[in-house]
């Protein structure tokens, strides 16, 4: 992917309006004779030198058509993990998508991801929504640090070095 030019070509185009020819400003700046053509077309057409926006245009793909539909389903059933998400998409709506994109799209649409009480326990993620400091500090304090002896790795004493 191409980088967009930098805004100090703004010179060459000072060259160019002030009478210089598009070639001769773009040579005694050590640019390409297309690179003046184009910021003096640029100009006239915008009315600006800066660079356009590069990339595809954000809000499309296909799940945006079936946000509503999977913000609601979560909102039903808020322990449902991704890979069950995808599969009833799949399942009633005949879309395939991947877990990672599914998630992607409930990120942006304001949902956090909460790990359950018990850290130890293989259980998939959930995706609740955030409002703000109902989620505060009350969970920290529930023993997400103890592993399944009771004690994480960090927390037990390193022997001395030798």
């Amino acid at each position: 992917m191409s980088k967009a030019h930098s805004i100090d070509l703004e010179r060459v185009y000072g060259e160019i309006a002030i009478g210089q020819s598009r070639r001769a400003a773009a040579r005694r700046f050590c640019v390409s004779a297309s690179t003046g053509v184009r910021l003096a077309r640029r100009m006239a057409a915008t009315g600006s030198l800066a660079p356009a926006r590069q990339g595809r245009p954000r809000g499309g793909g296909k799940l945006a058509a079936y946000r509503d539909r999977l913000i609601g389903w979560l909102e039903t059933e808020p322990d449902i993990s991704m890979p069950e998400l995808a599969l009833r998409l799949e399942a009633e709506c005949g879309v395939s998508a991947h877990p990672a994109s599914l998630s992607r799209l409930l990120l942006a649409a304001g949902f956090t991801v909460k790990k359950k009480r018990r850290c130890w326990r293989t259980q998939p993620l959930a995706l609740t929504l955030s409002n703000g400091g109902e989620h505060g500090g009350a969970d920290a304090s529930h023993g997400c640090a103890k592993s399944r002896t009771g004690w994480s790795s960090s927390m037990k004493l390193q022997p001395p070095p030798r």
